[in-house]
């Protein structure tokens, strides 16, 4: 395991070398998980590009540092460890939170991204009313309370099979995320808006989202697309929330075929 004190933050991270040569994908989790949910995907790219994966703050082994936070708190963790590991012009791959840390991160420190693949993340996700709702329920009961409602926004029908072991285990790494951070994050969602910066992202971008995803429908993301000038979108079939997981093979297509074409435009 590797670690690195980031803005008096404990950071966990793992960083996968490749050639030179080979672009680095950095991957940014969603809310309630842990870079974990990247792995079925990972395993598939290794080797052809370099890959940096970490827990934001309040995640996974990250520390939970100050509460609240704003959404430039983790785009200033992520940048913070991508100048320790003297990583520039990388390709910034996020999903849900992970995407809006993406945003803002291009917005605060744009000659640290190559390229965006945004997936189920949009400009603005919510309303505040909502995430006040959330953050109660929470604080109220504990992020147990909420599973359920979560898991339906999560993963399709299909995924969420009594029999399926793999979603009780997800269940499981909602449920042992630090309640602190979580609240703090959700926080920094809703008070995140990017509609208007949206605009400005001059680096190629991708907008991939499930069919079925109910945090993040395909309507809302593709709004966000048609907002950022040239952006792409994909939609995978039979998937939810937590494409990664759920539409791995699905994913790593996409994300193969949309960085061949910058590869092919910058040769």
């Amino acid at each position: 395991m590797q670690f690195a004190s980031i803005n008096g933050v404990t950071i966990h991270y793992q960083l996968i070398g490749a050639p030179a040569d080979r672009p680095i994908i950095v991957f940014a989790n969603s809310l309630g998980t842990d870079f974990r949910i990247w792995r079925d995907v990972i395993v598939r790219l290794a080797g052809d590009y370099a890959i940096l994966l970490y827990d934001m703050r309040g995640h996974g082994l990250s520390d939970i540092g100050q509460v609240p936070y704003a959404m430039e708190d983790h785009a200033t963790d992520l940048a913070g460890l991508l100048d320790l590991l003297s990583v520039k012009d990388a390709v910034i791959c996020g999903l849900s939170v992970g995407g809006l840390i993406a945003q803002s991160l291009y917005q605060r420190r744009p000659d640290l991204v190559r390229a965006l693949i945004l997936c189920g993340t949009a400009h603005k996700i919510g309303t505040a009313e909502n995430w006040n709702s959330r953050i109660a329920a929470v604080e109220k009961s504990g992020i147990a309370g909420i599973v359920d409602m979560v898991m339906e926004r999560w993963f399709t029908p299909a995924f969420r099979r009594p029999e399926n072991i793999a979603y009780a285990g997800y269940c499981n790494m909602l449920i042992r995320q630090p309640v602190e951070g979580y609240v703090a994050t959700c926080a920094a969602v809703r008070d995140a808006d990017f509609t208007e910066a949206a605009g400005r992202i001059k680096v190629p971008t991708i907008c991939i989202v499930g069919d079925q995803d109910g945090s993040t429908p395909p309507d809302l993301v593709l709004s966000t697309a048609k907002l950022i000038p040239n952006a792409r979108y994909e939609v995978i079939k039979d998937c939810a929330h937590i494409s990664p997981v759920e539409q791995p093979e699905a994913l790593t297509a996409i994300i193969r075929a949309f960085l061949s074409s910058i590869e092919e435009k910058s040769s």
